[in-house]
């Protein structure tokens, strides 16, 4: 099993450690070509706007067919980037999960956090990195809740797309990456992992 990264911007290295240590093979994916040789794609943290002039539109097209038909996971901007409705301000998104996330919600640089929240993983309550964070603002109904910040979505699932908007890549905590691992060697067929 191969799993990339996209590496053009963002905290994408502290994926691929995270990765290593669950012993993956690791694909830093920086041109479209490199999305044939993956099973499945974390787009990483970063600024989701940048992500678009880097990838250019043949680029996001190569991208939006990657993650509407292959397993994806997306942190922080990488949500923003697979929603199907982006605001504050609008933005394209490539629609491979239903929700309609707000970028930079939970305020400024200076106003990141480190919470602890219920979550539906098993273990319990994870501690979640929060990095000028968007906020899901809506979840269509074949979204599945994972775990919630002040009654709004921040881990949710669909098919074959795992989204967060946190970073769980910054915590000793491997389960988000265990749970997305999960999806991509069953399929994620609509299966539970």
């Amino acid at each position: 099993m191969k799993i990339g990264v996209l590496a053009l911007q963002g905290d994408f290295d502290a994926h691929r450690e995270m990765l290593e240590r669950l012993g993956v093979d690791v694909v830093m994916v920086r041109k479209p070509a490199q999305l044939q040789e993956i099973d499945g794609l974390i787009i990483p943290g970063g600024e989701s706007s940048t992500f678009l002039k880097l990838l250019g539109e043949a680029g996001f097209d190569e991208l939006k067919r990657f993650v509407t038909s292959k397993p994806t996971f997306g942190t922080c901007a990488g949500a923003i980037m697979l929603a199907r409705e982006v605001e504050n301000p609008a933005q394209k998104g490539t629609g491979a999960i239903d929700i309609r996330v707000r970028r930079n919600a939970y305020g400024r640089q200076i106003e990141s956090t480190i919470l602890t929240s219920e979550c539906e993983l098993p273990g319990g309550e994870m501690e979640m990195v929060y990095i000028r964070a968007p906020r899901i603002e809506e979840a269509g109904p074949g979204v599945e809740v994972l775990a919630k910040r002040d009654g709004h979505p921040v881990l949710v699932r669909q098919g074959k797309v795992l989204a967060a908007t946190f970073h769980p890549e910054l915590t000793g905590d491997t389960r988000v990456h265990e749970t997305f691992l999960k999806m991509v060697r069953n399929g994620a067929a609509g299966e539970k992992a």
